[in-house]
C-alpha cells in the first residue's frame, strides 16, 4: 500500500510504501494518531515520524503492483 501524508505549512507530502491491507494500515494509523508522533516503517525499513498535530491529511492507496494484479484477475 502507498501512504501519503500531508503536513501543514509544507508543500511536500511524505510518501511511503508499506505492507498490509487498507484496513490494517488504516487501523495502524488510527492507533498512532493518539500520540505526539505518528511513526510508520516502509517496505525498505525506513522509519518516518510526523507530529500528529501537523498532519493535514492521510491517503491510503493501492500500489501499482497490487492494482495491476487485481486487473489481471
Amino acid at each position: 500500500m502507498e501512504v501519503k501524508i500531508g503536513v501543514v505549512y509544507s508543500a511536500k507530502e511524505h510518501q511511503l510504501e508499506v505492507e498490509g491491507t487498507e484496513e490494517s494500515v488504516a487501523a495502524c494509523i488510527e492507533a498512532g494518531l493518539g500520540g505526539a508522533m505518528l511513526w510508520l516503517t516502509d517496505t525498505k525499513g525506513r522509519r518516518v515520524g510526523v507530529p500528529t498535530d501537523k498532519i493535514a491529511y492521510i491517503e491510503i492507496l493501492r500500489s501499482e503492483e497490487q492494482t495491476s494484479e487485481l486487473q489481471s484477475l
